[in-house]
């Protein structure tokens, strides 16, 4: 999340919303945004059905894999990122933003 929240003006000049889920509950989600001064949305599910859906659950269901999926106006996935570095992934999202060909904004 910091790398997003650092890379903020970099990746406004695409056409393309970014979004994080967790499996952490809301109250703890939004603490957490706070505290890192975050501008992107960061949605809970505890129940973890979007994560079953993504396929992203991890060992014994404590965890959501750090994946990063593009999908398209009209609903199509592009990409799937399965190797996501914490540390350059604001710089690596707006790259394959970039190669997919998604819109930048004027």
């Amino acid at each position: 999340m910091v790398a997003l929240r650092d890379s903020a003006d970099l990746l406004k000049n695409f056409d393309a919303e970014i979004f994080m889920i967790s499996l952490d509950d809301p109250q703890k989600n939004k603490e957490f945004s706070e505290a890192l001064g975050s501008a992107h949305v960061l949605l809970s599910d505890p129940e973890k059905k979007i994560a079953e859906a993504y396929g992203v659950i991890g060992f014994g269901g404590l965890y959501a894999r750090r994946w990063t999926y593009y999908i398209d106006r009209e609903g199509v996935v592009r990409d799937i990122d399965k190797n996501v570095d914490t540390q350059t992934a604001g710089q690596d999202i707006a790259a394959r933003l970039e190669s997919l060909d998604f819109y930048k904004r004027n």
